[in-house]
């Protein structure tokens, strides 16, 4: 009886080749297939761009469309498809990494493939990443939390009230997707008494890194889709 592979979700970190861990280096030479996850947009995936010179010239490499939508249905017949199509490969045997970018476990693609696999009873094993946040922190010298301080990770993309309530209870921020709605993010930063001390990292360790400290600079620009913002309450920068 054929064995089955093994199932890998690898972070990758946040941009920078260097910042990907020893294990995922070995995983990644290791594995006979790799899972790239990319949008509908026909440019390679970020995450396979850093993981380019780890990668054995035998190792399959298998670009996976998950579309950018907000139809739960579609997104879940995506995910569904996906699956089956690693499923496949794992029963013939192979071991498979399936790439994100940052950690796996903290809003990633990968959480849902990893749920929809969890429930066949194959080897699954996860490993972590270097998050964006935390490079995006160390590039721009911003602690992220000290002490008693309460951090609190947020997607920017929450309702006003939601992100308000967030807002009025923490001493410190790492707000996540504000490509989209940016400007009203800032004014709920400046409201909430966050303007004094508050930078924005946009493509953290990838080509065209950018990091703005000024908020009347963010509001004016519209950021990339790898754009971070970390703030601290009441407290202007030195």
């Amino acid at each position: 009886m054929l064995e089955k592979g093994k199932f890998y979700g690898v972070g990758v970190g946040p941009g920078d080749p260097e910042l990907i861990t020893v294990k995922a280096v070995k995983i990644l030479k290791e594995v006979e297939v790799i899972i790239a996850p990319h949008t509908e947009k026909k440019i390679e995936s970020t995450a396979l761009s850093i993981v380019r010179p780890y990668i054995g010239p035998d190792t399959t490499v298998l670009e996976l469309v998950f579309p950018m939508i907000f139809d739960k249905r579609d997104l879940a017949g995506a995910y569904e498809k996906n699956t089956s199509t690693i499923k496949s490969l794992l029963d013939e045997g192979n071991n498979v990494a399936f790439l994100t970018l940052g950690d796996p476990m903290l809003y990633s693609t990968y959480i849902h493939i990893y749920r929809l696999l969890e429930q066949t009873g194959l080897s699954i094993e996860t490993i972590p990443g270097v998050t964006s946040f935390c490079a995006a922190a160390s590039r721009a010298g911003f602690p992220l939390a000290d002490g008693n301080e309460v951090l609190s990770i947020v997607p920017a993309t929450n309702d006003d009230k939601k992100l308000e309530n967030i807002l009025r209870n923490s001493d410190n921020l790492v707000l996540m997707k504000v490509y989209k709605n940016h400007r009203q993010v800032v004014a709920q930063l400046v409201e909430s008494g966050f303007s004094e001390n508050a930078v924005m990292i946009s493509r953290c360790g990838l080509d065209g890194e950018e990091i703005i400290y000024n908020l009347n600079d963010i509001e004016e620009r519209k950021p990339d889709y790898l754009t971070t913002v970390l703030a601290k309450k009441g407290m202007k920068r030195l």
